[in-house]
């Protein structure tokens, strides 16, 4: 079995007398340690899949597995230590507390997770020892999304969820951004998973998982990934 495993995977949402298929169908594998992209535009489904592995949100049928359990059928109990001790989120905006510095920010994760690394540590392996005790309004919006990184990842998760996290960055900035979940998926063997519109990320993924209309049309291995640093669009 796969580390992540979506089987026949569908969500409905009803508005009034409307049914919306926000996910429908869907099916995909993803190995353990791998760099995998959802790729697809604004309304196909992305987020929704991404909700639901990370436990925010429940399919209305299908089975999910991660690491062999059916979070499918997690209890609300389970569902929250799910998404404390295993899953990290990346947010396109960040979602920093704003009256708190850099490391109080990466502190307060720590403390919910049952073997979390040091906040400095990891501070400091996304580049940041020098802004430790900066509050989010005296960084950049680079520096904020180190420090949403910074706390998924002092988390010690197995599974790192990122919803377009460069989305709101210059070219530049998500450049760096986008090298950073490189080198984590591959130093630490974190499984991470991005969603973005933007296919032109394909070619440093292992995995590419391509989205239309809440359905998957493609999925595509990369035997050969190519660097952050190489990559242009």
């Amino acid at each position: 079995m796969s580390f992540i495993e979506f089987r026949d995977v569908s969500k409905q949402y009803v508005m009034g007398e409307v049914k919306i298929n926000a996910v429908d169908g869907v099916d995909f594998e993803i190995e353990e340690g791998e760099l995998a992209l959802i790729v697809g535009s604004s309304g196909a489904g992305k987020t929704t899949v991404l909700n639901i592995l990370g436990g925010m949100d429940s399919a209305s049928d299908g089975q999910v597995f991660v690491d062999g359990d059916e979070i499918t059928h997690f209890s609300n109990r389970k569902l929250i230590e799910y998404r404390r001790n295993q899953v990290g989120f990346v947010f396109q905006f960040y979602n920093l507390i704003p009256n708190l510095t850099a490391l109080e920010n990466v502190e307060i994760a720590t403390q919910l997770s049952l073997n979390p690394h040091a906040p400095h540590d990891v501070l400091q392996q996304v580049g940041l020892s020098e802004r430790l005790h900066n509050f989010p309004a005296q960084l950049s919006g680079g520096e904020q999304q180190r420090v949403s990184i910074a706390r998924a990842l002092a988390k010690n998760p197995r599974l790192l969820l990122c919803d377009e996290p460069t989305g709101a960055l210059d070219y530049s900035t998500g450049k760096q951004i986008l090298k950073l979940l490189q080198k984590t998926c591959r130093d630490t063997g974190t499984t991470v998973i991005v969603i973005t519109h933007n296919g032109a990320l394909e070619p440093i993924a292992d995995r590419v998982i391509r989205m239309r209309s809440g359905k998957i049309y493609d999925v595509t291995r990369n035997k050969k990934p190519i660097d952050v640093e190489e990559l242009e669009w």
